[in-house]
C-alpha cells in the first residue's frame, strides 16, 4: 500500500450508489493507504468536513485529503457544495484537493469548475486507476 502525506481519506460525493462502489473499487485497486468514504447527497458531504450534523463527534474517522465531487445531483448539487464550501472556515480547508466528475459533454461545466480556485481538476467519469495515481503524484507526497 502507498502512504501519502497528508492524505488520510478520500470523499466520494456523488448521488448514484453504483458509481461510487466502481470509484471505490478503483482506487482501492491503486492500492493507497487512505479510508475511502462514499456520501451521496451534499449537505451530508459538508457536515463530514465541518464535524457537523450527525458528523460532530466523529473525530476518529479520518477526514478527506481529496476529494472526488460530482456536478449534477438532485437538490444541492456540486455547485451548491462549491458556493458552501468557498465559505467555510479556512480549518475546514486546510490541505483539500477537490476534483470535479462529470459525464456533461458541456463546456462549460469544465469552464465554471476551473473558474473556482478551490477545484484542480475537471474530469470525466468513470474514474480509471491511471487517474487516481496521477492525481496522487501530482498533489500528493509519496512517504515511506
Amino acid at each position: 500500500m502507498k502512504r501519502y502525506e497528508g492524505l488520510e481519506g478520500i470523499l466520494l460525493i456523488d448521488d448514484d450508489l453504483p458509481t461510487n462502489f466502481i470509484h471505490k473499487k478503483i482506487i482501492e485497486r491503486v492500492s493507497v493507504d487512505a479510508a475511502v468514504k462514499s456520501i451521496t447527497n451534499v449537505q451530508e458531504a459538508l457536515d463530514f468536513i465541518t464535524y457537523s450534523g450527525i458528523y460532530e463527534d466523529t473525530p476518529e474517522i479520518p477526514r478527506p485529503g481529496l476529494i472526488f465531487l460530482d456536478i449534477n445531483m438532485p437538490g444541492l448539487n456540486g455547485w451548491d457544495f462549491m458556493d458552501t464550501y468557498n465559505r467555510l472556515d479556512k480549518h475546514f480547508k486546510a490541505r483539500l484537493i477537490i476534483i470535479m466528475l462529470s459525464t456533461s459533454p458541456d463546456p462549460e461545466d469544465k469552464e465554471m469548475a476551473l473558474v473556482d480556485n478551490e477545484v484542480v481538476a475537471f474530469l470525466s467519469k468513470p474514474l480509471r486507476p491511471e487517474m487516481v495515481t496521477s492525481l496522487l503524484d501530482r498533489y500528493f507526497k509519496e512517504v515511506g
